[in-house]
């Protein structure tokens, strides 16, 4: 498949889907305390979403059965909510989510704490959303795919952390995953050029301890092979002829 290039049109439909999911973030943020349960948290996204009149990317998606993605302390990516997962104090939780609005998708992940939370957990969280920005950094017309994941993961290694590699990003548009991958590691070739008009979602997935990951008997959630913590971080990016433009912050 090739990489689609956005039309102005286009553009201007995921900057609007971007807005909203930003929204809808700010919006869940606010529900994470000790106490809650992740289903409670995952039927308020999608009464948010629904309120923007847009559809959740992720429900049903694959057979996926949920609005929004929680995933706590070990899980890496795709913790499925329900009654039994009760935040608690110290936690850290990523919630990733997605909106269609108009037929095109936006996608953003977040780790935020769950009251007061250790001194590593912090950085953990710090290094994965500040090796997202480093690795935008090389995110313009005429550059390289490979620069991106390279940034992020050199970025991620100084701190003494790992890139999960059996995860990647990807390019978003029209369907949720699209053309090209986008590794947070450096790769063996340089990957497709960057043009204006490529929309990316950048999402470093980094362990406290080793990469190794594995998947839960449900067939969704992964967690570290080595019980450390994990933090995600993503946004959906616009390449242009200058800076890169992130659509998911406000």
């Amino acid at each position: 498949m090739p990489i689609s290039i956005k039309s102005e049109k286009e553009i201007k439909l995921m900057e609007e889907s971007g807005r909203i999911l930003a929204k809808v973030h700010e919006e869940l943020e606010k529900l994470i305390r000790p106490g809650i349960t992740t289903l409670e948290i995952d039927k308020k996204c999608y009464e948010i979403i629904k309120s923007f009149g847009c559809i959740p990317s992720f429900l049903n998606y694959n057979g996926y059965p949920a609005s929004l993605c929680i995933s706590i302390n070990d899980e890496v990516v795709h913790g499925i909510p329900d009654t039994k997962h009760i935040l608690k104090e110290g936690d850290i939780v990523s919630l990733d989510c997605g909106v269609i609005y108009e037929g095109y998708h936006s996608d953003a992940a977040r780790t935020v704490p769950v009251g007061e939370i250790s001194e590593e957990a912090k950085k953990l969280i710090e290094v994965t959303k500040q090796s997202f920005f480093e690795g935008i950094k090389f995110a313009k017309a005429g550059n390289y795919l490979h620069e991106i994941s390279e940034a992020i993961q050199t970025y991620v290694e100084s701190f003494g952390f790992s890139v999960v590699r059996d995860l990647v990003g990807h390019g978003i548009g029209r369907n949720l995953h699209e053309e090209p991958q986008v590794p947070n590691f450096k790769q063996r070739n340089r990957g497709p050029k960057l043009a204006p008009g490529m929309t990316l979602a950048i999402e470093p997935m980094v362990n406290a301890g080793r990469c190794d990951v594995y998947w839960l008997d449900n067939d969704w959630t992964v967690v570290t092979e080595d019980g450390s913590l994990s933090a995600h971080y993503e946004n959906t990016v616009l390449i242009t002829d200058n800076e890169p433009k992130i659509l998911t912050i406000l």
